[in-house]
């Protein structure tokens, strides 16, 4: 009898088998959502020089000490100036945020804070300490340091970052190639006639903006019947892509081929069951070149086991290090029921209550039940050994959208 894995093993399983893939050479402009196979090192002190980091007055600190005092202004200072000449005894140059601060100064003193006199004299209202509003060279980043560590994950900031340094080009891991196959006779195309017998291909398409929320532009092969040799066709059409997701056809049923076939095809299985609900059927398996997803026929399920065991696989092979959808904890506003000995995800709603978030279940749970995944903005993960959850209860939400990831998924099974 073959093993079900629990789910944190099939996980281990997943990425223990996947890297990070190739290094290739891109635009800043088009690094977006990638991720950094290198270092990257500041090309200048920056900010270049002291700054100040206000519209005001560059003083000495001394000569403000008993304020209220008047000073003389010996010059204007913009961003892009450079100073001309040296603030002694009684002097002050206005100064613009970002202009470098003059020789002699040893402080900004904030516009608000002063009053003009005659054209080239202000009154100083208050006094100021030594490097009062002064950012000091060097102070966001040094020449030659590393500011950016193989392994970031470039998102707008990043890519200022890059912008800052220079590195008009930069070396990043490759993503993925992925296609996408729905199997069965049952199955409706997007764009076949309507027949009320047949059963859309919803699976395709969530699969599709699943790995499209990744960053990446998958293929999609269309749909393969349950008939031997054109499902050997599509499979091997699949194979030649990084990644292939399989949606139905590996269950146990005396026409589900997939399992058959791949193996066939020289894919070699890894594991064909996870104990969890929805999403029992979950298969993995590879190739020397191509990575193998057989991923349930019904829709939740198949999204469900998406976010558990593909979207990792292609974080990881991606170059990222932070590989799950982040987790949280919130209390539950009602009942629920297990009875299962697998983990259960059901798709919840959350919603902010006063310092805590409160969350609720989408509805009925069935795994063919899609309208229960459009709801949800997260899956409330059930640990096998539960006896069932009381309302008031604490739980963990893994989140459904959004950038933030975590290095470890977090089960309590």
């Amino acid at each position: 009898m073959e093993k079900h894995l629990k789910v944190s093993e099939a996980q281990q399983v997943i990425i223990d088998a996947v890297s990070a893939m190739s290094v290739e050479r891109v635009a800043l402009a088009q690094s977006l959502g990638r991720v950094l196979a290198e270092d990257v090192c500041a090309n200048r002190d920056q900010p270049p020089y002291d700054v100040s980091a206000m519209d005001g007055y560059a003083l000495r600190s001394a000569d403000v000490a008993n304020a209220p005092v008047t000073l003389e202004i010996i010059e204007d200072i913009k961003a892009g100036d450079m100073p001309s000449k040296t603030v002694q005894a009684g002097q002050c140059a206005r100064i613009m945020t970002g202009a470098p601060v003059p020789q002699g100064a040893d402080a900004v003193l904030r516009v608000e804070d002063t009053q003009s006199m005659l054209p080239n004299i202000v009154q100083i209202n208050c006094s100021v300490k030594q490097g009062n509003d002064i950012r000091y060279r060097g102070e966001s980043m040094r020449d030659g340091e590393v500011v950016l560590s193989a392994g970031t994950e470039i998102v707008p900031g990043v890519v200022g970052m890059l912008a800052m340094v220079k590195a008009a080009t930069l070396n990043v891991y490759r993503q993925p190639r992925v296609a996408i196959l729905s199997t069965g006779d049952e199955l409706e195309g997007l764009n076949d006639a309507f027949d009320a017998n047949k059963i859309p291909d919803a699976n395709s398409y969530a699969l599709m903006a699943q790995v499209q929320s990744l960053g990446i532009q998958p293929v999609l092969l269309g749909i393969a019947r349950d008939e031997p040799e054109e499902l050997r066709r599509y499979l091997q059409m699949g194979l030649q892509y990084d990644v292939l997701l399989v949606s139905g056809g590996t269950s146990v049923g005396v026409h589900d081929y997939v399992r058959p076939m791949l193996e066939a095809l020289g894919v070699q299985m890894k594991f064909w069951r996870v104990a969890m609900k929805p999403g029992h059927p979950m298969a993995f398996g590879s190739t020397d070149t191509t990575f193998v997803f057989g991923l349930p026929g019904n829709p939740v399920s198949s999204m469900v086991c998406f976010e558990q065991f593909v979207l990792p696989a292609l974080r990881r092979m991606m170059g990222c290090s932070r590989l799950h959808r982040r987790t949280l904890s919130a209390r539950l506003t009602h009942d629920v029921k297990h009875k299962h000995t697998r983990t259960e995800f059901v798709r919840v709603t959350l919603h902010q209550e006063d310092d805590d978030y409160a969350v609720t279940s989408t509805g009925a749970q069935g795994s063919g039940i899609l309208p229960s995944m459009a709801k949800a903005d997260g899956l409330m993960i059930v640990p096998a050994s539960s006896q069932g959850l009381m309302a008031g209860e604490q739980v963990r939400v893994q989140l459904l959208d959004g950038t933030e990831f975590q290095e470890v998924a977090d089960f309590r099974e």
